[in-house]
């Protein structure tokens, strides 16, 4: 037998390993730490540039784009039929080193859908229900410090789904609190970054702005309530729980929470870029520093599954096909979850975790924070396309607008002439050697900024 197919039987044989153990996982309730032990191989090490040739123009239509919009580096997957067909980078993912496949980057908001998934995944496990209510005596937060800081008896009538649709009540006109940090030391006399306790204490002294679950406005706040409530029922740190019970389960094991600056990245993490003209600004912290708005301008790692996981494009690819109810890949979440997630009323009403399920036009979630944009567009044929740039533009959270009619010029000029191929399940044969490279390569530390939507 060959090297290149040796290499090849072998990733095929771990990964059909790693979807086996993740769907009897979930099917059977044994312990994640079996899937942890389990995973050997990802789409991270293994794929690079090469392995995702585009057709005749395609790299020219991309380039103009990323030209037009002044951005450093980006990474396109695309999916159909939760075959994943290709799946590359483009410019620099830092300083004389090329973007790839491999590389991961921040996500912003498309946290929240992660985020959302977990809330799912407790769900179908009893350990809470989407009626639930989140504060007072018979709350899930029901910390007496939490209900001890209320003064508006509205926040006893929050229910988790109304956190997950933005319709908690909170209004972020005056400020989002977690892209307030140096404001809020500073009012409340503090020596250092508030905890997450002490800001959620700190926030409840508010008065909402509307009663829960009577119209929406767009809330990170609320996604931060989320993680918490996944601490507090699952007993385990949001991002551990996040990591063993939804995205290793789905084959993603290259997912983390972000830290605040360029020396805590990632080793295969972007680096992140600002528009050229954007000033310094003061340091998050309250100390007299000035920074690049993308490290340190906020505290980054605080956001949690608000906005503060870092991954790959191909990664995300895999995570979206694993909630999305087609057959390609197992689905880590049961039928009945995927329609709550993707049910769809009007364009007034957010679905859960995504920021909209039309039907007729397909899901959508973007993110959007300082340094990066990404865009998850998955259409009602079953293609799912999925964009993240490591830099942010002066348009800031309309660049996906932008980016949805990258995606339609390209699906409808060069889709049929992509390469029938699904990296999810294997290497092409003439690939042997070619498993280093840029992009490639594992994770270990990290880094996230901005104003995430």
């Amino acid at each position: 037998m060959s090297k290149s197919a040796l290499k090849l039987l072998i990733y095929s044989a771990v990964l059909v390993g790693v979807i086996a153990v993740a769907t009897s996982t979930r099917d059977s309730g044994k312990t994640v730490g079996e899937v942890k032990d389990t995973v050997r191989v990802h789409l991270n090490e293994v794929l690079n540039n090469s392995f995702s040739e585009a057709p005749a123009g395609m790299d020219a239509r991309i380039s103009r784009f990323m030209s037009q919009w002044q951005l450093h580096g980006i990474q396109l997957s695309i999916v159909r039929n939760d075959s994943l067909l290709f799946s590359r980078g483009y410019g620099d993912a830092d300083e004389g080193v090329g973007m790839g496949p491999g590389n991961i980057l921040r996500m912003a908001s498309v946290s929240k859908l992660i985020t959302a998934t977990g809330i799912m995944v407790l769900k179908e496990e009893g350990l809470l229900s989407l009626s639930d209510t989140v504060f007072g005596p018979r709350g899930i937060l029901n910390d007496t410090s939490f209900t001890a800081a209320i003064h508006d008896k509205n926040y006893y009538r929050i229910t988790v789904e109304q956190l997950l649709r933005h319709q908690g009540g909170f209004s972020e006109a005056g400020g989002d609190p977690l892209f307030s940090t140096r404001t809020i030391m500073q009012v409340n006399h503090l020596s250092e970054p508030p905890s997450a306790e002490e800001l959620v204490r700190l926030t409840l002294r508010r008065h909402l702005r509307f009663l829960p679950g009577t119209t929406q406005s767009y809330s990170n706040f609320g996604y931060l309530l989320l993680s918490m409530i996944i601490e507090k029922v699952s007993g385990e740190p949001y991002e551990t729980f996040i990591q063993d019970r939804v995205l290793r389960p789905a084959g993603c094991v290259d997912f983390h929470l972000a830290n605040n600056y360029y020396k805590e990245k990632y080793p295969n993490e972007s680096r992140y870029y600002v528009p050229s003209n954007e000033p310094l600004v003061p340091k998050y912290d309250n100390s007299p520093d000035s920074v690049e708005r993308c490290y340190g301008g906020n505290d980054v790692h605080a956001l949690a599954g608000a906005g503060a996981w870092v991954g790959s494009s191909a990664e995300l690819a895999r995570f979206v096909a694993s909630i999305d109810g087609r057959h390609g890949v197992p689905d880590i979440i049961s039928p009945e979850s995927v329609r709550e997630m993707t049910g769809y009323t009007d364009h007034e009403r957010f679905s859960l975790g995504w920021n909209d399920t039309n039907p007729e036009i397909g899901w959508t979630r973007t993110g959007t924070m300082s340094g990066t944009s990404a865009f998850i567009k998955y259409f009602p044929d079953g293609d799912c396309w999925i964009f993240i740039s490591n830099t942010s533009t002066w348009i800031g959270p309309r660049l996906p607008r932008y980016t949805s009619g990258l995606f339609s010029a390209l699906r409808k000029e060069y889709l049929s002439k992509l390469k029938k191929q699904n990296l999810f399940d294997e290497i092409p044969e003439d690939a042997s050697g070619k498993l280093t490279g840029e992009g490639a390569g594992r994770c270990g530390s990290a880094g996230l900024d901005g104003s995430s939507r």
